[in-house]
C-alpha cells in the first residue's frame, strides 16, 4: 500500500493525512476569518483537521442565524410600536358632527335640503302661477295685488333674503365636515404608510440577508456532507484493502502446504 502524506493540525498539532482535514485556503472566507480570529498567524497553507473545521463551521451558522434573528426581532419591535402608536385615534366623522349638532345648524340642513329639491321647485312655481292667475283674472273674487304684483316681489325677496343664510350655514357646515374628514384621512393614511414602510423594510431584509444566509448556511452543511463522505469512502477503502490482506495471509500457507505434498 502506498504511504500517505501526513501534516500537522494547525489547532491541536497532531498529525493527521490528509483526507482528514483541508487547507485554510480551500475555506470559505468568513471561516477562515473565524480560525484567524483564534489564531492570529495562522497562513494558508496551514492544515486544519475535520474535527475542529466542524466546529468553526457550526460556530459560523450560530453567528448568521444570531444576526437573523437579532434583525428580525428589531423590524417586529419597530412594527409593534407603530401598530400599537395611539398618538391619533381614528374618528368617525359622520358620527361626530351628527353629535354636536344644534337645533340652528338643523334646521338650516333641512331647509337646504328641500331648496334644493324638485318638490320646492314645483310648488314654489305653482304658488306664483296661482297668485298670478287669481289677481290678473279675479279667480273667486279676490284681488289682493295688481299687475306688477309688488307683494309677491316682496314675497320672493324675502324668501331669497331669509334662505340664501341658510343654505350658506348648511355649506359652512359640510364644508367643515370636508376638512375634519381630509384630516382624519390625513393621519390614517400617514399611520398605514408608516406600518408599511416597515413591512417593506422586514420584506426586504428576508429577501436581501435571510434567502442568502439559508443558501451560506446550506452550502457549509453541503461541504460538511461531502467532507463526511469523503471520510467515509476513505474507510471503506482501508477495510477493502485490509480484508484483501486477509484473504491473501490465509490462501498463501494452503499454497505452500500443497506445493510440500507435491
Amino acid at each position: 500500500m502506498k504511504q500517505k502524506r501526513t501534516v500537522f493540525c494547525l489547532v491541536d498539532h497532531k498529525e493527521y493525512d490528509l483526507i482528514d482535514g483541508v487547507f485554510l485556503e480551500d475555506l470559505d472566507g468568513s471561516i477562515k476569518a473565524l480560525i484567524r480570529r483564534d489564531f492570529p498567524k495562522a497562513a494558508n497553507q496551514d492544515f486544519i483537521c475535520s474535527e475542529h473545521l466542524v466546529h468553526y463551521r457550526l460556530q459560523r451558522m450560530d453567528q448568521m442565524i444570531a444576526k437573523d434573528y437579532r434583525q428580525n426581532h428589531r423590524i417586529n419591535q419597530k412594527l409593534t410600536r407603530v401598530m400599537e402608536k395611539d398618538a391619533y385615534e381614528v374618528i368617525d366623522v359622520q358620527k361626530q358632527l351628527e353629535n354636536s349638532l344644534t337645533f340652528g345648524q338643523r334646521v338650516a340642513d333641512a331647509v337646504a335640503r328641500f331648496g334644493g329639491s324638485w318638490p320646492f321647485i314645483i310648488s314654489f312655481v305653482s304658488l306664483m302661477v296661482l297668485w298670478i292667475l287669481v289677481n290678473t283674472f279675479h279667480l273667486f273674487g279676490v284681488k289682493f295685488d295688481s299687475f306688477p304684483f309688488i307683494l309677491l316681489n316682496l314675497f320672493l325677496s324675502m324668501v331669497a333674503a331669509v334662505q340664501a343664510p341658510l343654505i350658506m350655514m348648511s355649506q359652512n357646515r359640510a364644508a367643515k365636515y370636508d376638512r375634519m374628514e381630509s384630516r382624519n384621512d390625513y393621519h390614517v393614511n400617514l399611520k398605514s404608510e408608516e406600518e408599511i414602510r416597515v413591512l417593506h423594510s422586514k420584506i426586504d431584509h428576508l429577501i436581501q440577508q435571510d434567502q442568502p444566509n439559508i443558501l451560506q448556511i446550506q452550502k457549509i452543511q453541503t461541504e460538511m456532507l461531502g467532507s463526511i463522505e469523503s471520510q467515509v469512502n476513505e474507510l471503506r477503502r482501508l477495510q477493502s484493502y485490509f480484508e484483501e490482506n486477509q484473504v491473501t495471509q490465509k490462501t498463501a500457507p494452503r499454497q505452500s502446504k500443497n506445493q510440500t505434498d507435491n
